[in-house]
């Protein structure tokens, strides 16, 4: 069994030109059988919320629900990275919140690192939870926290202006001390042009093939729902 993939392994990989394999997963069984593939890194994502729990987007998702389902894959003892989501408001009203939240993440549910969405208006909340030593994935493009703003689960950067904004928030994060970002919804050019523009890994939802790496939902993947 090779060691394991920390944040280190992850940033490491885009120097050498690898690419990442992540996936979402939500129980014990699925992340032993996910582990075996050699997967390298893991999301329990708020996807949960629509995936497991029936909700019709990801805002109803609680601390303890994201902190139930981490329980479950953490004790599968994966060789993969363990990347918990923030879930919405757990980090959006304060600094202290942020920390207290995504410390909570790692010490009861034993995550590895934290994932918050957005981009240059979080960063002093991403810049709050590094400080307390828990490493943080961003979030940008299409974060599905936002689906209201966007009035509904819309592309984002397929204009001048949000391109140019999208950009900015990836350099932001980077600036910040992300260790990778996810870029979700987004024109395949402008995910390359992310992807070229930070040094840090970007891992592609539906933002085309030249990102660093790729994340699926495991239930998209096994045609469930």
């Amino acid at each position: 069994m090779s060691s394991k993939i920390t944040r280190t392994t992850i940033e490491k990989m885009k120097k050498k030109g690898e690419k990442i394999a992540a996936i979402t997963s939500y129980d014990y069984l699925s992340t032993k059988l996910i582990d075996e593939t050699g997967i390298d890194f893991i999301l329990v994502g708020d996807s949960l919320g629509m995936v497991i729990m029936g909700y019709e987007n990801t805002l109803p998702v609680t601390m303890e629900e994201i902190i139930h389902h981490l329980k479950a894959v953490t004790r599968a003892r994966p060789r993969a990275i363990v990347v918990g989501d923030m879930p919405f408001m757990s980090y959006q009203a304060s600094v202290a919140d942020a920390v207290r939240n995504a410390g909570r993440l790692v010490k009861e549910g034993g995550a590895e690192a934290v994932k918050l969405e957005g981009g240059r208006k979080i960063v002093p909340r991403i810049t709050a939870v590094l400080e307390a030593g828990i490493p943080v994935m961003g979030h940008i493009g299409l974060t599905p926290q936002s689906v209201h703003e966007f009035g509904g689960y819309r592309v984002q950067g397929k204009t001048d202006d949000t391109k140019v904004r999208l950009l900015d928030d990836a350099e932001a994060l980077e600036e910040a001390g992300c260790f990778s970002i996810v870029v979700e919804g987004v024109p395949w050019q402008v995910g390359q042009e992310i992807t070229e523009r930070v040094s840090i890994p970007t891992i592609g939802i539906g933002a085309g093939p030249h990102c660093d790496g790729q994340v699926l939902v495991i239930n998209d993947i096994l045609g469930y729902g």
